[in-house]
């Protein structure tokens, strides 16, 4: 099945800015959360590609190849380049790209000094935090231990032997490229030996292997927000693997998942509560406490004559909105529960009250079936 355009995928026009991108990837991801579609396929796979669509977009030198070649850009990992020919264009295209569009990304200087430093850097690493709703209403700080490959102490990343250093590459002569003619055009690929570098070890180091980084485990504190929601993706630059050799790290991104909660269903900065209240309480009314989530109660009042499904408001008792100082608001649905196992006396009391009851009791009901009747009659 052929992917569908990212922007159309997205429902936003190819002049977009940022921040359209980010509005319409939060509402359709907020649409088709599996979380809110439970065992629905469809909507686990519109999920998915409304992510690799925003994914894309949203990084500038990713959005400029897809504006210029399409999904035919991302389709060269697996060796194959585009229909007609071989590795070598595909490897060729990879340079190709970052020279065109490696500025995108704050790189500098000669072609030589970018290439090294991306093939050399260490590979972004993601782990899943699950926190309660409670802890997304107050905020928090969380310790984690994140596997990951860290600088080498003995060799301090470089890879070396302690007391060796580095050769030129013979391979490339030190230019950490290598050319190939290939019919009329001559191509250009990194050096298949030095990786680019330009030079390699004199000897290995003996605790990492010469590359300059060791499986660990690192402790690290991630600061949870107030009013984060589910989903979220938390960002720390420079926490992910060790470079290879001395290369820059990559980075650690936390997503954020919230568990669902007994009582109250999320929906932006508001709360929702279903509440079962006595036939007697919705007929003459009353009030009865909710706990909310800043560990507290509130009170709801229930109005006389109040039908079922009817939602009372408590402003400001929802989640707070990030980064702001204001509060969602609290919706308490009441469920009226029809009396169960009645006495003989119970009964009877009802059966008096059904004899005496007028139109006035029960306007809609009566209203509804003297519509019916209507309908019977013609």
């Amino acid at each position: 099945m052929s992917k569908r355009d990212f922007y159309e995928v997205l429902g936003v026009p190819k002049v977009a800015d940022e921040a359209a991108l980010k509005s319409a990837y939060r509402k359709l991801a907020m649409q088709f959360h599996p979380d809110r579609n439970p065992g629905n396929a469809e909507a686990e796979h519109r999920f998915k590609e409304i992510s690799e669509a925003y994914d894309t977009l949203k990084d500038p030198q990713k959005r400029a190849a897809y504006d210029r070649f399409g999904h035919a850009a991302f389709e060269n990992g697996g060796g194959r380049g585009p229909a007609g020919f071989g590795p070598e264009f595909s490897s060729s295209m990879s340079d190709i790209f970052e020279d065109i569009f490696g500025d995108f990304m704050g790189g500098g200087g000669g072609g030589r000094g970018r290439t090294s430093q991306s093939r050399l850097r260490g590979s972004d690493l993601r782990y899943n935090l699950e926190i309660t709703l409670e802890e997304a209403f107050a905020g928090r700080t969380v310790e984690i231990d994140v596997p990951t490959l860290a600088a080498c102490s003995t060799c301090d990343g470089s890879g070396a032997k302690p007391g060796t250093g580095m050769s030129t590459c013979r391979h490339c002569n030190g230019a950490g490229k290598v050319r190939a003619n290939q019919g009329f055009f001559t191509i250009e690929r990194t050096c298949p030996v030095c990786s680019g570098r330009g030079q390699i070890l004199d000897q290995p180091c003996t605790d990492c292997g010469g590359q300059g980084r060791r499986q660990q485990t690192r402790k690290l504190s991630v600061d949870i927000p107030k009013g984060i929601e589910d989903g979220t993706r938390i960002r720390l630059a420079n926490e992910g693997e060790a470079g290879l050799r001395g290369g820059p790290p990559g980075d650690l991104y936390i997503f954020i998942s919230v568990k669902p909660h007994d009582l109250f269903v999320r929906d932006g900065a508001d709360l929702y509560a279903r509440v079962p209240i006595a036939m007697t309480t919705a007929a003459l009314g009353g009030e009865f406490e909710v706990p909310t989530l800043d560990s507290a109660r509130a009170r709801v009042k229930v109005a006389p004559g109040t039908q079922p499904g009817q939602r009372v408001r408590l402003k400001q008792k929802g989640m707070p909105v990030l980064r702001s100082k204001d509060f969602g608001d609290l919706y308490v649905q009441l469920d009226v529960e029809t009396p169960q196992n009645l006495t003989k006396r119970q009964r009877e009391l009802l059966e008096e009250f059904e004899r005496d009851a007028t139109k006035d009791n029960s306007p809609t009901s009566d209203g509804f079936f003297a519509k019916l009747k209507n309908l019977f009659e013609t």
